[in-house]
């Protein structure tokens, strides 16, 4: 797999795990090729999945987030009104935007913003216009 098939999976299932099991496809398995049993980085392709993860997670058209079960999430762009329009049925602080930074020093810090700050206007347009109902049918949430 290489970054441009790691993003069109990502828009095709809309949201993926980045690396945990739970309602959607996991993004390491899906570049392991395989169940990932243990942690990824114990898997031999480790050091493409965490390539292609920074590729994803570097996107602009990929909210990162802890929106599934306060694991890492990706959700396409695609889905963005749907997650704004549904956002106090999901939860605030599970749809804050995370990025890693990394320092000069060599550190990493997790950069949070929160939510709504993060969500362009022309995404909080579009969620005025949907329904919860059709919100929830684009999330594959069942309420």
């Amino acid at each position: 797999m290489n970054a441009r098939a790691a993003l069109q999976f990502v828009r095709r299932h809309g949201i993926v795990l980045e690396s945990a099991r739970g309602p959607a496809p996991s993004f390491a398995e899906a570049v392991a090729g395989e169940r990932i049993r243990g942690s990824w980085w114990g898997h031999p392709k480790s050091h493409e999945i965490f390539w292609l993860t920074r590729a994803v997670r570097d996107s602009p058209d990929v909210l990162v987030c802890r929106v599934l079960d306060g694991k890492v999430t990706y959700v396409h762009r695609r889905l963005w009104p749907a997650l704004v329009r549904l956002a106090s049925e999901l939860g605030r602080d599970r749809l804050a935007a995370i990025r890693e930074i990394h320092t000069a020093s060599g550190k990493h810090i997790v950069k949070v913003s929160k939510f709504p700050a993060w969500v362009p206007p022309e995404v909080t347009r579009a969620a005025k216009g949907l329904s919860a109902a059709a919100a929830r049918s684009s999330l594959g949430v069942d309420h």
